[in-house]
């Protein structure tokens, strides 16, 4: 328990320490401002499986131009003992990074991956860990037009989250959420950013139904190019809606489980 403790007191260290760092060796930081807007529907149809689809569409604001658009599925089944494992596929079309740039190349990314989640419960404190390897297939370009073929990278990535229940209203729950994520690069494509990205989040979580939830929140996402000294340093404000359809005859024993 201890050496458990002195881990996760590490990582949390690493993930607030990562932009720190970088900042401090005097690297190019380029500010951006984006809003994105998510659905997460969930179709729970049977006792221990659920599939889970997300549709997002990330924006640019001031001005407003499209950053990337993202469409993702997974196969969700229930472990026991508060584990779940996940197999999944997303499709996302990359607008450019500079929403001035006079290039309107959009370039496709296929990505498969597996996950696996483990929650913790501590009175009206639930604690979440997220374990996900992604294989990402990024389509090739040549003189600012798609051509044949893939490049291709691993990424590993871990979130801790944290979801506290601040009360009810109307029988309904409000929870206020935070998070941390790292993301790492690996393969032979990689050379200067095997650090990819940090992401922190906070945000406030109601239920409008039993079935459905909405979300906003503030997102800082702190990203490495491939250069390995350029960064994005990202304000996002985030509104998601998470709907669940329910097909089992009786209701999961926690079904807050598997529609995050």
């Amino acid at each position: 328990m201890k050496k458990r403790g002195i881990y996760l007191v590490g990582m949390i260290g690493l993930l607030f320490a990562s932009p720190l760092f970088a900042q401090s060796l005097g690297k190019q930081v380029t500010k951006q401002q984006l809003v994105t807007y998510t659905y997460n529907n969930t179709l729970a149809f049977r006792p221990k499986w659920a599939l889970t689809t997300e549709i997002q569409e990330r924006r640019f604001r001031n001005p407003d131009e499209q950053h990337q658009f993202q469409i993702s599925s997974r196969l969700y089944y229930s472990l026991g003992k508060s584990w779940g494992a996940s197999v999944g596929f997303a499709y996302l079309l990359q607008s450019p990074q500079d929403p001035h740039a006079t290039d309107d190349l959009v370039v496709p990314e296929l990505r498969p991956y597996v996950q696996f989640d483990y929650r913790q419960r501590i009175g009206r404190l639930s604690i979440g860990h997220r374990y996900m390897i992604e294989k990402r297939f990024f389509r090739n370009t040549a003189y600012g037009e798609l051509a044949k073929g893939y490049n291709t990278n691993y990424r590993f990535r871990y979130r801790l989250g944290l979801e506290y229940h601040i009360a009810n209203i109307n029988n309904l729950p409000l929870q206020v959420k935070a998070s941390e994520e790292i993301h790492v690069n690996a393969g032979k494509s990689i050379l200067y950013n095997r650090f990819n990205q940090n992401r922190i989040y906070v945000g406030l979580n109601y239920a409008l139904h039993k079935n459905i939830n909405i979300e906003a929140g503030y997102l800082y996402w702190f990203q490495q190019r491939v250069t390995g000294n350029q960064f994005f340093s990202r304000d996002i404000i985030s509104l998601m809606i998470f709907h669940k359809i329910n097909l089992n005859k009786k209701e999961d024993a926690d079904p807050a489980d598997i529609k995050k």
